[in-house]
């Protein structure tokens, strides 16, 4: 399950359809785990991006932060982060069983 909190930031329909897009491997590997639930917070301060994700699934939990001056950035380093470490969860995983 996916949650967005835009906070102060006002996404156009195109740029939340990207959003999607960019997370579709995320969702797999989520899914992949079980009990997955994946919520994203975007708040703007002053210049700034402020995006935080906080992760839960069977396999742990664990959360990531990034302020960027472009909220595109910001949104594409949080994903690969967030697919880096899910993808590490099911390797470790897959190494216990």
């Amino acid at each position: 399950m996916l949650k967005l909190n835009e906070g102060n930031v006002l996404l156009k329909p195109s740029q939340r359809k990207q959003l999607m897009s960019w997370l579709k491997r995320v969702v797999r590997l989520g899914e992949r785990l079980g009990d997955f639930v994946l919520t994203i917070t975007l708040q703007r301060t002053g210049k700034f991006f402020e995006v935080k994700a906080v992760v839960h699934d069977a396999a742990g939990d664990f959360d990531c932060r990034f302020r960027q001056h472009d909220w595109r950035q910001a949104l594409r380093a949080m994903v690969h982060r967030v697919v880096t470490q899910l993808h590490d969860q099911c390797l470790g995983r897959a190494a216990n069983a």
